[in-house]
């Protein structure tokens, strides 16, 4: 008995320790993540065998956030309410252009592995609320324009409704001259171009398609190497291209690094991060079996392990995987300085279908809702808070070489890898452009569009589906968790 009671005792002095918040979320939430498992996607038992993940735990770096807390709030409360919102129609459709040059080197050839192919989608297959361009998600009247032929919708769509006063009309024109020149994070595709073309993101996954070797480690390499801050004198830790250090390979680049300041620590954190959440879902996806006609999909353990085992990568595993949940809090706390924005009654996320569109914007608001309960926001405001010559240049250095990472992506020799690369890169750069907004999202009016702050349909929509890949990649190691205590 006196052993049950010193475990009682344990078990709420740990919860104490958690915070009361944790215990909340578990009360308040009866959706479990969806595997044939129990356990908590969070709790890591046995995990001295588990090399991979057992010292992914604790505080991150820069912030005041634990990775479990992030854990038990994206298994239980984000990943499935964002995972429904992106398999609506208003999020599943972007407009990409994959056919631009690369601007930085020959363009080597594109892959020629069936599964690097991306399908676009017919025109026809799209909704005309989508087609029609941008300012129709403010159009509320456009619902009821069923008896006009589909081309006399777009056409209708596509231009400011007549019955707007002078002073709206006034509006929009100001926000298209302010977007056109807006300072943007990312280089924009032009939605016009007779190359771009529209495709249904749910059926082309993001997967391992095979795409690998000298084409793929040149784009990391020139990402990391020439956009990051870093001196060529340095050397970054498992670098294919870049000679091996010996024993002393990595330690020499952190002391470079913690030597930094915070806004460049940041910038490197966030590339990191997203390079360790594609990874993420390269293994989570991975071609297991291809024979008789049937191709099978599924995690690969061996893979997930060679990308991110403590052994494997010398310790770099475990700075990956920290640097994804990094990225994953400053996407959260872009989406709850944004929310605002969405709120209004304005904003329609409109496709053409009035049931549709209403249930869209109503998990919308309920993924705010659920953002706005995270008590442990990354605070931005720590960010370009020095000096306001100095800190106004540093801003610009940071949105030239973030904009001019996303100009690599048009480097990617994989089409299928292109597509999610610029689709998460522009979420990330939106993600920033909010951040750094928030005087222009307080004072957005109720019934109108803005002057200072407005985003684009593809804009809302790489900004939702990136935040998505985090959150699957976060559930995904809950996966990789139980396999890899499978195998042991």
């Amino acid at each position: 008995m006196w052993k049950v009671t010193l475990q009682a005792f344990g078990i709420l002095l740990l919860v104490s320790f958690s915070g009361n918040f944790v215990l909340g979320w578990f009360q308040q939430n009866n959706a479990k993540p969806q595997t044939q498992h129990s356990e908590h996607p969070s709790r890591a038992s046995d995990s001295q065998d588990q090399s991979c993940l057992c010292h992914l735990t604790g505080v991150l770096d820069d912030c005041f956030c634990d990775v479990e807390s992030i854990d038990v709030f994206n298994n239980f409360k984000i990943y499935p309410r964002i995972k429904k919102l992106t398999e609506r129609d208003y999020f599943r459709y972007y407009r990409v252009n994959l056919k631009r040059p690369c601007p930085f080197w020959p363009d080597d050839g594109h892959c020629s592995i069936k599964d690097c192919h991306v399908e676009p989608c017919p025109e026809s297959k799209i909704p005309v609320g989508i087609k029609s361009g941008n300012y129709n998600k403010y159009t509320k009247a456009a619902n009821t324009m069923s008896d006009m032929t589909e081309c006399e919708q777009a056409k209708e769509l596509g231009a400011i409704n007549s019955t707007l006063s002078n002073q709206s009309k006034e509006a929009f024109a100001d926000w298209a001259r302010h977007d056109d020149a807006q300072d943007h994070f990312c280089e924009l595709d032009d939605e016009t171009s007779p190359d771009a073309e529209y495709v249904d993101l749910l059926l082309n996954p993001e997967r391992f398609t095979g795409y690998k070797g000298p084409s793929a480690w040149r784009v990391w390499n020139s990402i990391y190497e020439e956009n990051c801050f870093k001196p060529r004198s340095v050397y970054r830790p498992l670098n294919p291209l870049a000679p091996s250090r010996g024993d002393d390979d990595g330690e020499g680049f952190y002391k470079w690094l913690e030597g930094l300041c915070l806004e460049k620590r940041v910038f490197y954190r966030l590339i990191s991060g997203l390079h360790s959440s594609i990874n993420i879902h390269l293994c989570a996806k991975y071609l297991l079996d291809e024979g008789w006609g049937q191709t099978v999909w599924g995690p690969n353990v061996k893979e997930f392990r060679r990308r991110f085992d403590m052994a494997e990568t010398k310790g770099e595993g475990t700075r990956r995987l920290k640097n994804l949940y990094f990225l994953y809090l400053i996407e959260l706390r872009a989406l709850y300085k944004v929310a605002p924005y969405f709120e209004r009654s304005i904003v329609n996320l409109y496709t053409g279908n009035s049931q549709e569109d209403g249930a869209t914007k109503d998990l919308l608001l309920q993924v705010f809702n659920e953002i706005k309960t995270f008590p442990m926001h990354f605070d931005e405001k720590s960010m370009f808070a020095g000096h306001k010559i100095e800190a106004k240049t540093l801003k610009e250095e940071f949105r030239l070489h973030f904009k001019n990472i996303s100009r690599i992506m048009d480097c990617v020799g994989c089409s299928k890898c292109r597509l999610w690369g610029k689709l998460q890169t522009q979420g990330l750069g939106t993600a920033l452009k909010i951040l750094f907004s928030e005087k222009e999202i307080k004072n957005l009016p109720e019934h109108s569009p803005s002057k200072g702050f407005q985003l684009t349909r593809q804009e809302i929509v790489a900004l939702m589906n990136a935040f998505s890949r985090l959150s699957t990649s976060i559930y995904q190691l809950h996966n990789f968790r139980l396999l890899l205590k499978e195998n042991r």
